[in-house]
């Protein structure tokens, strides 16, 4: 295995302007990373690194830098990811707080380079908005509108502006001119806050949309502040593309493509770059809905909305400077997506020609099966062979461990597996699970390490013990671990939400200005 070296934080700093590819991996749980984190780099937790990691970082020689808190838990991590095949990996010395004292910038938050993106995008495009009043007004009025939501079907589905379509991201330029065929009704689009308002609302405008276009100021969460009600359990979405609509939008996709620098590849390109991927990271991205994906998709591309690529894209793509090709069946979705992946200040975007004609496909969802967790040296055991005087543990996140886990299971995080012991009950044998009960195996192994009871893995986790009907209770029952595993968003704080939802939108506009004193996040400029 790979020894991991180290870096300080100006060495690291200087990586950031050398052009060469560069995976930045903050190890820590996502609630700590999201209260102080360097911008440029990604936040895969120690505690489910093998889940995830190859999706994000999936050149093995790709240059890593590790951070933690300067508590060791890089190290854990380098660790387990020389196990795993990764060649190149250093850890900068001193942790987060070094980068600080070095006299870098901290960020708060979740998803920082998008959201500051698209406060960017407001500021350099002058994107135009509505308050919540005054669409409340026009609502009430009768006006000719159309509400766009823009986010993916199961957060608009929880919560939306009454009467609003679901129509996310990169699906808005695709649908438009069948949801708006009047070019005189007013289109308003919106999120749960202001990124996706945002973006969403300049994409109809780059695309040359011949209707008013507005983002409704501060979202889902501007609505309720302004003491009004959303509405719960929609399922209202766009209808499939006619004729008409399909012609409209390849021809604004067209635009959009030579006015921002969108090129494509073809076929014989992206099976070179196929074979290329020892040397040069390439992430392959179908920007379709899910139900064209899992229809049927290219072999080895990853499904991402393309509105949540740009709204989260550390979330997608963790090495920087590598190759991005973004497919779907008509070119729109792909261009439009590109177009402001390319304004993000990513220089290899490209679109793939023809889509998927011509390519090896495969049906179904995403591929998720990790090789540590199906190879993990650990006995299973079904819910029926579970005695009284066993322990279940569960490793799931806190809030789907709130939102419903085994009765009399206790949380921990598998990071802090050793602490939690000291807070668990004694029992003869502990039972690990989690949500499909891969993470569950992991830690499972872990915590056989750490103890001299038996330890098990439980059978098809607890959405297998969801499915056989058996008991589940919800809220945070017995807890082994601070809840520090998440960050949460305003919907889902404690206390008054109210407040939540006004710190997040000050701290979303303040962070124009930390960018500027950050500097190692430049966006190229075009004319709006």
């Amino acid at each position: 295995m790979a020894a991991a070296g180290n870096i300080d934080a100006k060495a690291l700093r200087g990586l950031f302007d050398d052009g060469e590819e560069l995976a930045v991996i903050d190890v820590r749980e996502e609630g700590v990373f999201g209260q102080r984190h360097l911008l440029r780099c990604a936040n895969i937790p120690l505690s489910g690194i093998e889940l995830s990691v190859r999706a994000l970082v999936p050149r093995a020689g790709t240059r890593i830098v590790l951070i933690d808190a300067g508590d060791g838990l890089a190290a854990r991590a380098a660790a387990t990811l020389s196990a795993m095949g990764y060649t190149d990996l250093k850890i900068m010395t001193g942790g987060v707080e070094a980068w600080a004292s070095a006299g870098f910038e901290l960020f708060s938050g979740m998803n920082v380079p998008s959201k500051v993106f698209g406060e960017y995008v407001e500021h350099h495009c002058d994107t135009p908005n509505i308050s919540a009043e005054t669409l409340k007004a026009k609502i009430d009025a009768g006006e000719d509108m159309v509400i766009l939501d823009s986010r993916p079907m199961d957060e608009y589905h929880r919560m939306n502006i009454p009467g609003g379509i679901d129509s996310p991201g990169a699906e808005l330029a695709y649908h438009v001119r069948d949801l708006a065929p009047n070019p005189e009704t007013l289109v308003v689009v919106n999120c749960a806050g202001r990124t996706r308002s945002i973006i969403g609302a300049q994409s109809l405008i780059n695309a040359g949309t011949p209707n008013k276009v507005m983002a409704l100021t501060n979202g889902t969460m501007g609505w309720h502040l302004a003491g009004l009600e959303l509405e719960h359990g929609a399922t209202r979405k766009y209808e499939a593309v006619t004729d008409q609509g399909l012609e409209w939008s390849q021809e604004a996709a067209r635009r959009v493509a030579e006015k921002y620098g969108v090129e494509t590849i073809d076929i014989g390109t992206a099976t070179r770059w196929l074979s290329e991927t020892e040397a040069r990271t390439l992430y392959l991205f179908d920007v379709r809905s899910p139900e064209e994906y899992e229809a049927g998709h290219v072999v080895g591309s990853r499904y991402a909305a393309g509105g949540q690529l740009v709204q989260a894209t550390d979330k997608y793509v963790a090495t920087s400077n590598a190759r991005i090709v973004l497919i779907d069946d008509t070119g729109v979705r792909a261009t439009m997506t590109a177009h402001w992946l390319i304004q993000m200040g990513w220089t290899d975007v490209f679109v793939l020609k023809g889509g998927l004609e011509g390519m090896p496909s495969v049906s179904g969802a995403d591929a998720s099966a990790c090789l540590e967790a199906e190879s993990a040296q650990i006995k299973s055991i079904a819910p029926s062979e579970i005695s009284a005087d066993s322990l279940i543990v569960d490793l799931a996140d806190s809030l789907s461990y709130r939102d419903g886990h085994i009765a009399g299971a206790w949380w921990a995080i598998r990071s802090r597996l050793e602490d939690a012991l000291t807070k668990l009950p004694s029992a003869k044998s502990y039972i690990v699970t989690s949500g499909d009960g891969q993470l569950a195996r992991l830690g499972a192994q872990n915590l056989a390490r750490l103890t001299d009871a038996d330890v098990f893995a439980l059978d098809g986790g607890t959405d297998g013990w969801r499915a056989a009907g058996l008991a589940i209770e919800e809220g945070y029952t017995n807890l082994a671990a601070e809840r520090e595993d998440i960050f949460y968003k305003p919907y889902d704080r404690e206390g008054t939400v109210e407040d939540a939802m006004n710190q997040y939108l000050d701290w979303e506009i303040e962070l124009i200005n930390q960018i500027k004193r950050d500097g190692t996040l430049v966006f190229p400029e075009f004319a709006p």
